[in-house]
């Protein structure tokens, strides 16, 4: 009778180890319902919608159930400051949309969009100065908007340069 007990006891334990890791691994969650309302208002071209983006960027473990893509070549292939105007932060964004709309399938509704955001975004770096040096900000920035306007696509996944000017 003892063996017997025994017996059942380790059958016992091994069927609650067995439940205590199937219930530890449990079935893979989805994003929250609202991903794609989270994504459209950190996408758009008002400096709020700019700065709910930063601000979810700098705590992005609180965001970290929606699986968004963070990652960013910042400015690809073109200068991240140039002429030392700090277009890094707004070049972040715009590889922010353009990976997480890429990954939702739905980038070429958005892409237009996201690419204003990106010019919205640069003048917004520009407001900051004056006089001519203004106007070489504002010049660079519709440059920077020109050529991914018209040969931007989506950065490469896994975070690498792609080849957007």
């Amino acid at each position: 009778m003892r063996r017997r007990s025994a017996v059942s006891l380790t059958v016992s334990l091994s069927t609650v180890a067995t439940a205590a890791l199937l219930g530890l691994a449990g079935p893979a969650t989805a994003a929250p319902a609202d991903k794609p309302r989270v994504l459209s208002g950190w996408t758009q071209t008002s400096a709020s919608s700019h700065d709910a983006w930063l601000s979810a960027r700098n705590d992005r473990g609180a965001w970290s159930a929606y699986g968004f893509d963070w990652s960013t070549d910042y400015c690809s292939s073109s200068p991240d400051n140039p002429f030392g105007f700090p277009f890094q932060t707004a070049c972040a964004r715009h590889d922010f949309g353009y990976r997480n709309y890429k990954a939702a399938g739905s980038f070429d509704a958005n892409k237009a969009r996201l690419d204003n955001a990106f010019h919205a975004d640069l003048k917004r770096v520009c407001a900051r100065y004056s006089g001519a040096t203004r106007t070489s900000c504002d010049s660079t920035a519709w440059i920077y908007y020109q050529a991914v306007d018209k040969f931007g696509h989506t950065p490469a996944v896994d975070g690498s340069r792609d080849t957007r000017s």
